[in-house]
C-alpha cells in the first residue's frame, strides 16, 4: 500500500525503558505465545462445556459464593472493564443460570483458568493494549485463591466475576477492536457486527477446550495471521536495538559516487529487513540498469536493484535510485514501523468476520482490488483511488454490488461541473462529447457514452450514501505510477472487462460486444449480490512478504497513539503480566 506521508516515532517515546520492557515481556510470554489459526469465533471442538452444579467449593456453600457474586455483579464496574464489558458480564451469568463460571469443588478449574490465563498474556501477540486489562487484580484474586486453604466466599466470588470480565473484555476485543475508530477520525463505515458479540461470547464460552475458542475468536484471515507473525519478528528487531539511521547524503542515482559510509548502512538497512542485495535486477522492466561495472566507491547495479525492491514495498516510486523520500523511508524506526504493524492488526479487527464466500475488496493505499470466490483470490487488479484532498477521499464501507452499466453517462456532479467544467467554456465541453441539460431548475452535465467517456465503458454499482462506484477509465497510462490518487473518490478499474466477467458470469466475447457495441446506458442486474469492501491497510501482506503502505488520508497519525501501547508495554503492564505469567505456569 502507499503514503506520501511517512510515519515516525514520537519523540517522547523513551527508548531505554521501551527496550527493557520489551525485552522482559518477550522472556515472559515466549511459553504462551503460538500462531493458532484463527477460526473466526468458531472452534472445531465437538465437546460442550457447561458450568457444574456445585454445591461448596473448598468447603465453601456454593449458595454464599453465589449470593456474593450477585452482589459484586450489582455494584460498580472493576478497574479497566467498561461499561459495555461490564453488562456483557452481567448478561453471561443470566444466561449460565447465575451459576460460578470458572469454579470446581477444588477452587479455580485449572484447564479453564489456564486457557483464559494463557489468552490474557497472548494478546500483546496481537498488538492489543495489555493495560486494557485487569492483569494486575486478576492475577492477585487468583493467587489468593491458590494459596489459601479456605478462601471466603467473597474471595471465590470476586474471582469467578474478574476471570468472567476478562474473559468479555478479551473476546470483545478480539472480535470487534480495542478503539472505536470514529475517536480516532479514521472515517470508517464498516459495521464489525458488534451485536454478534453476545453471542459469540456465550458460544465460545461453552467449549471444552476454550484455548481453541478464544484462539478462533482473532480474525482468520492469512493476511492478518501475516502481520502478526510480522508483529512478533518487528518486537524482536526494536527489542534488539532496531537499526541504524542512513547518514545524510545528496540523491544518489544507480552508476553514480556514493560514500562508503553510506553504502554500507544502506546494505546493513536492508539485511535487517530480510532485502539483500542482488545481483541482477528485480525485474528488467522495474529497475532501470546502470550503465557502469560494479566499482569501488559507486552505487553499483547489485545495491540499486535490492533498493528498488525495497521501494516497491514501501509505496515509494520505483527508480533505484538514493533519493530523499527513500532514505527517509529507510530512517523510519523500528518502533514506528511495529506501530504501524499492530495499528493495522486493529483495522483488521474492525470488519466483519465473515466476508461471505464470494466478495470484492479494496485495499485504497494499496491501489488494488482482489476479487474472491470459495475464499480464494480469483482476480486482481490496479486501481486508481480518490486524492488526499477533503471531498476527494475514498471512504471506508461496505455495501452489495447489484448491477453493472454498460457505456454509461457520466453525469457530473454539480461541484465538478461548477469548479472544473463551466469555467473551461463551451468549446471544451463540446470537444470531451459533454452535454448541457436542465434538472430541476439547474443546469448540470452529462458526458456521452463512448471512448471519451470519464466512466469508460462501464460502471459497477453498489448503491451507498457516498455516491462511489467502480468503473473504467479511457486514461490508462496512470496505471503505471507506483502511487495512483487521482480520482475524485471513486475507484478506477485497470481491468474492468474482467471484473465484470467475474461479476455477471459471462464469457470475454460477450462483455466486449456489450462494451464496444452494445447500447448505450444499459443496466444489467447481477444474478446475485455480491458484497463490496473498501479498505484502508497501510501495512499488509502481499505475495507473502510485508508491505509498508502510503498513509493517503493521513489516518495512521491519529490511530497508532490511540493502540500503541499495544505494540510497547508499560513497566507496570509487564510487572502485571509477569506475576500472572507465574500464577498460570503453576497451574
Amino acid at each position: 500500500m502507499s503514503r506520501t506521508a511517512t510515519t515516525t516515532a514520537p519523540a517522547r517515546w523513551p527508548v531505554a525503558l521501551t527496550v527493557a520492557c520489551l525485552l522482559l515481556l518477550l522472556a515472559i510470554t515466549a511459553c504462551t505465545t503460538r500462531d493458532s489459526s484463527s477460526t473466526g469465533g468458531k472452534t472445531e471442538s465437538a465437546q460442550t462445556w457447561s458450568p457444574a452444579k456445585l454445591t461448596s467449593v473448598k468447603g465453601v456453600p456454593a449458595a454464599q459464593i453465589e449470593a456474593e457474586m450477585k452482589q459484586e455483579l450489582g455494584s460498580r464496574r472493576p478497574p479497566r472493564i467498561d461499561d459495555k464489558q461490564w453488562a456483557r458480564t452481567q448478561r453471561l451469568y443470566k444466561i449460565y443460570g447465575n451459576n460460578p463460571l470458572w469454579l470446581d469443588n477444588d477452587g479455580l478449574h485449572r484447564t479453564r483458568t489456564k486457557a483464559l490465563t494463557d489468552a490474557l498474556l497472548n494478546a500483546h501477540s496481537d498488538g492489543m493494549r495489555m493495560e486494557a486489562y485487569p492483569i494486575g487484580e486478576l492475577a492477585r484474586s487468583i493467587a489468593t485463591i491458590r494459596s489459601t486453604k479456605q478462601p471466603t466466599a467473597e474471595q471465590l466470588a470476586h474471582t469467578d466475576v474478574m476471570l468472567t470480565a476478562s474473559y468479555t473484555a478479551l473476546g470483545e476485543d478480539l472480535l470487534t477492536g480495542q478503539v472505536d475508530p470514529k475517536t480516532v477520525g479514521q472515517s470508517w463505515f464498516v459495521d464489525p457486527q458488534d451485536e454478534n458479540v453476545d453471542s459469540a461470547l456465550v458460544r465460545n464460552l461453552r467449549f471444552e477446550a476454550l484455548d481453541k475458542a478464544l484462539a478462533g475468536m482473532r480474525p482468520a484471515d492469512e493476511d492478518y495471521l501475516g502481520l502478526r507473525r510480522e508483529l512478533l519478528r518487528y518486537r524482536e528487531l526494536v527489542a534488539k536495538g532496531g537499526w541504524q539511521p542512513i547518514p545524510a547524503t545528496k540523491s544518489v542515482k544507480p552508476g553514480e559516487p556514493i560514500s562508503a559510509g553510506v553504502a554500507t548502512a544502506v546494505r546493513n538497512r536492508l539485511a535487517v529487513e530480510g532485502i539483500v542485495a542482488a545481483t541482477g535486477p528485480v525485474t528488467a522492466s522495474m529497475i532501470p540498469q546502470a550503465t557502469q561495472a560494479a566499482t569501488p566507491g559507486t552505487y553499483d547495479r547489485g545495491l540499486a536493484s535490492a533498493v528498488a525492491l525495497y521501494q516497491s514495498r514501501h509505496a515509494i516510486a520505483v527508480d533505484s535510485s538514493l533519493g530523499k523520500e527513500t532514505l527517509e523511508s529507510m530512517n523510519v524506526t523500528a518502533a514506528a514501523r511495529l506501530a504501524q504493524i499492530a495499528a493495522n492488526m486493529e483495522r483488521f479487527r474492525w470488519l466483519p468476520r465473515s466476508f461471505g464466500s464470494r466478495y470484492i475488496l479494496v485495499n485504497v493505499p494499496a491501489f488494488r482490488l482482489e476479487a474472491y470466490e470459495n475464499n480464494k483470490k480469483t482476480l486482481e487488479m490496479k486501481v486508481i483511488v480518490g486524492q488526499e484532498y477533503e471531498g476527494r477521499i475514498t471512504p471506508v464501507f461496505a455495501d452489495s454490488m447489484e448491477y453493472v452499466v454498460f457505456r454509461p453517462y457520466w453525469l457530473v456532479t454539480p461541484d465538478i461541473a461548477r469548479k472544473e467544467i463551466f469555467p473551461k467554456g463551451a468549446a471544451y465541453i463540446a470537444k470531451e462529447d459533454m452535454e448541457v441539460y436542465t434538472a430541476q431548475g439547474q443546469q448540470r452535465i452529462r458526458q456521452r457514452p463512448g471512448p471519451k467517456n470519464s466512466l469508460g465503458l462501464i460502471k459497477f454499482m453498489f448503491p451507498n450514501d457516498f455516491n462511489i462506484y467502480l468503473h473504467d477509465t479511457p486514461n490508462d497510462e496512470l496505471f503505471k505510477k507506483d502511487v495512483r490518487a487521482f480520482s475524485h473518490g471513486c475507484i478506477r478499474l485497470e481491468k474492468p472487462d474482467a471484473l465484470a466477467q467475474f461479476v455477471l458470469g459471462w464469457d470475454q466475447a460477450k462483455i466486449q460486444e456489450a462494451m464496444q457495441n452494445g447500447p448505450d446506458d444499459k443496466s444489467v442486474k447481477l444474478p446475485s449480490k455480491i458484497p463490496v469492501y473498501i479498505a484502508y491497510f497501510t501495512t499488509y501482506i502481499a505475495n507473502n512478504q510485508l508491505h509498508f503502505g502510503n498513509d493517503l488520508y493521513s489516518r495512521d497519525d491519529k490511530l497508532i497513539p490511540a493502540i500503541m501501547t499495544g505494540a510497547m508495554p508499560t513497566k507496570e503492564t509487564v510487572d502485571a503480566v509477569q506475576a500472572l505469567r507465574r500464577i498460570a505456569a503453576g497451574a
